[in-house]
């Protein structure tokens, strides 16, 4: 799915990472693989001694409304994307997160997209505000906190350490520091086994046993399917959505000022992003993404609000925001930056 976008503007973004945890105390406290910081060139993650996922949210959210001066009649859809435990057992923290911030009437609902969840949000709330006149704004937040017993953030998925945190952004159709150019969506769900791997399907969470190990399933794929058939269709997937995102947008990813990736390790980085488009580390966020970690759904906010807020990104400036999540499915988007917003500046 590929959309031309008009009229949808980023009024605010906001971020919420409690703490940091530094790699090499990881590693001395022999927590984390001395491999894993060396191939990764991590040097920190957020991490959450005690907030809850939802919580995160909560904070992300109140920041990004209040720089936005939006009314609870102003937002009218709230979309939060997530990939693990958010801090209670079934339960609606979209729900959650409305009654704590807008305690407003409109839909508050949860996407379960993992790694591409923020941007299949921005998709889907553009297409929302731009279905029906009169709907002027829309809340969407990301938040995950991972954590023992469930997940080892070093370990889970060796070449992508894992962070705490909470973000939001608030999109608009009335305008903004930013406009969104345009938007592409693209899966395969072919690749859906390389996250299940063999594992017989389960009543109740975690009946396999703790932490989830992702490495487990993509080997069981491998072996089954072969590496070249995992790497030929995920390189296909991604080349696709950013094909179409550019050509929608009228440039070349030369043309961007900024790109936006996951909060993955150098390797991945490198032989997904780098190599194959040509990127230049130099026009991504790597050097402050390396001290964060990856937030799930919530890299590609988090990243924009530190290029406004940091004033990296100025008016004028292209960003092209690129994601990737289990499932399979891929996202990229193109955002122009127009104005640098008081908010930032202050």
């Amino acid at each position: 799915m590929t959309m031309r976008v008009e009229g949808i503007y980023i009024r605010a973004t906001g971020v919420r990472l409690p703490a940091r945890l530094r790699v090499s105390d990881a590693v001395a406290a022999g927590e984390c693989p001395p491999r894993t910081a060396e191939t990764t060139g991590v040097v920190s993650v957020a991490h959450s001694p005690g907030e809850s996922a939802a919580e995160m949210a909560v904070a992300a959210a109140r920041s990004a409304l209040d720089r936005a001066e939006a009314q609870a009649d102003d937002i009218g859809l709230i979309l939060h994307a997530d990939t693990y435990h958010q801090g209670q057992d079934l339960w609606p923290v979209a729900s959650y997160i409305q009654r704590e911030t807008l305690r407003n009437t409109c839909p508050a609902l949860e996407i379960r997209q993992m790694s591409n969840g923020g941007l299949t949000a921005l998709d889907l709330a553009a297409a929302y505000l731009k279905a029906a006149t009169g709907r002027g704004e829309a809340l969407l937040t990301t938040a995950d906190r991972f954590c023992a017993p469930g997940i080892d953030r070093w370990r889970t998925d060796p070449g992508t350490p894992y962070a705490d945190g909470g973000t939001a952004l608030v999109l608009s159709a009335r305008g903004g520091f930013a406009a969104v150019s345009s938007l592409a969506l693209f899966a395969d769900s072919e690749l859906e086994p390389l996250h299940r791997g063999d594992t017989p399907f389960s009543p109740a969470p975690f009946t396999h046993g703790m932490p989830v190990d992702f490495d487990a399933a993509k080997r069981s794929f491998v072996e089954r399917m072969g590496i070249s058939y995992a790497v030929a269709r995920s390189s296909a997937g991604q080349y696709s959505v950013v094909k179409e995102a550019l050509a929608d947008a009228g440039m070349e990813l030369a043309d961007a000022a900024w790109v936006i990736l996951p909060h993955f390790g150098r390797r991945r980085l490198r032989s997904i992003y780098y190599q194959p488009f040509g990127i230049d580390p130099g026009r991504t966020t790597w050097d402050w993404s390396r001290t964060v970690g990856h937030l799930g759904a919530g890299d590609q906010f988090a990243s924009l609000d530190h290029l406004v807020v940091s004033g990296l990104a100025v008016p004028g400036d292209r960003c092209v925001l690129m994601s990737v999540g289990a499932g399979y499915s891929w996202g990229c988007a193109v955002i122009d930056i127009l104005d640098r917003p008081a908010w930032a500046a202050g």
